[in-house]
């Protein structure tokens, strides 16, 4: 197998945003008398779009539809908020995509997460100039655990899903990866993300 494309998900690989998507939810849900636990976040809601989680909550506590375009919005607004406040460059990663585009990888981000918050943390975190091609649960019918943002990622990055690497790090991600026919490396944190941890597995395939 030769690796000709790199593709990373964005919270929890990219981004450590598992906090901020907890606050800002249960910020925008108790406003109408509802809330997630945070076992739940970590185990059942973690990777998914805000309108699964919100459609979740309506078959399971009666949340109604009619409230989750506010909701989300709220939410949405939320994050953004959190994300200007602790969104920042961090070397490690900084290292690991010069390196990447310096030996001419392809480089993509494929994520659950909207187009709006997906593009302010990317400038925020200084990561955005080095994707090739960035897509949102906006640009896909079907969001992970569904493996068309991956399928997707691969064909407009020209590249055989079996000659993709994905660096993701929970269920629905690693599912969708896998799923697409991509190799997969799981991230613990993006803090425990290092050069010398990526590069050992680009020579490992």
């Amino acid at each position: 197998m030769t690796v000709e494309a790199v593709i990373f998900d964005m919270d929890g690989v990219l981004i450590d945003a598992k906090d901020w998507h907890f606050e800002a939810l249960n910020y925008a849900l108790q406003l109408f008398g509802q809330n997630i636990n945070y076992d739940d976040h970590l185990n059942r809601f973690d990777g998914l779009p805000t309108k699964t989680k919100l459609n979740i909550l309506n078959e399971e506590n009666g949340l109604p539809p009619a409230l989750h375009p506010l909701i989300n919005a709220i939410k949405q607004e939320k994050t953004l908020r959190l994300a200007a406040q602790y969104c920042y460059p961090k070397p490690n990663l900084l290292t690991i995509f010069s390196y990447l585009k310096n030996q001419n990888y392809k480089i993509g981000l494929a994520t659950n997460s909207v187009k709006k918050t997906t593009e302010a943390m990317m400038k925020y975190s200084g990561l955005l100039q080095y994707f090739d091609v960035v897509l949102t649960n906006e640009d896909v019918s079907n969001p992970k655990p569904d493996p068309q943002i991956y399928l997707s990622a691969c064909e407009k990055l020209r590249v055989e899903p079996r000659n993709a690497l994905v660096f993701e790090d929970n269920q629905h991600g690693i599912e969708s990866a896998t799923r697409a026919g991509c190799k997969v490396s799981v991230v613990i944190e993006p803090n425990l993300l290092f050069l010398d941890d990526v590069m050992k597995t680009l020579e490992s395939l």
